[in-house]
């Protein structure tokens, strides 16, 4: 549990990073608020599904995670960006986050 919270933080940083990097301008503007609230939000829901306030409690944090991870992967595509590997790298770990959620609920439902 704790590695994937350490996980999911460090993957909220890099997208903090990413996007400090990123044209800063009108457009983009928007797309950084988005990813950077969805892509927090991965890791906030994962910490309140292990709050243990019961199984429903659980599932709908863990599903939470899963969608905000697939939300972030969709506001990584609408930025404006020159750097397409860092993006890519970053879409990637989403992904794998959102297969990593998946697995766990699939186990728990």
């Amino acid at each position: 549990m704790q590695e994937l919270e350490s996980r999911c933080l460090k993957f909220a940083i890099d997208v903090r990073d990413f996007c400090r990097i990123i044209k800063q301008d009108t457009i983009n503007l928007v797309y950084i608020k988005q990813v950077i609230r969805s892509s927090s939000s991965i890791g906030a829901n994962y910490i309140e599904a292990n709050e243990k306030l019961g199984k429903q409690d659980l599932l709908m944090h863990l599903r939470i995670s899963r969608k905000e991870a697939k939300e972030t992967q969709y506001w990584m595509n609408l930025l404006i960006t020159e750097n397409e590997d860092s993006r890519n790298v970053l879409k990637q770990e989403a992904e794998e986050l959102r297969r990593i959620f998946s697995a766990i609920l699939k186990k728990l439902e």
